[in-house]
């Protein structure tokens, strides 16, 4: 797949893109969030931790405020454990 860089790039693609062309195999389903949330959570790390989940963060363009709940999110799922609003 190429990488688009903005929701223009992204609709232009999938106007003009055959699908089937791709191994879309390798593709997760993806949550957004649209409620409000109801919790918060403050936690201390060792710097390099931040740094490199704001480096991987970075990697998928999207603010390491909104990749750590979903790391702790898909951390939770794996684990069994129901997931829903509160």
């Amino acid at each position: 797949m190429p990488s688009l860089r903005s929701d223009a790039a992204a609709d232009r693609f999938v106007v003009k893109a055959d699908l089937t062309e791709y191994d879309l195999s390798g593709f997760e389903p993806m949550r957004f969030e649209i409620e409000p949330k109801s919790a918060a959570l403050n936690m201390r790390l060792l710097w390099n931790v931040l740094e490199a989940v704001k480096a991987e963060a970075r990697s998928r363009w999207i603010p390491y405020t909104r990749y750590a709940p979903m790391l702790l999110e898909k951390a939770v799922v794996r684990a069994g454990q129901v997931m829903g609003g509160g």
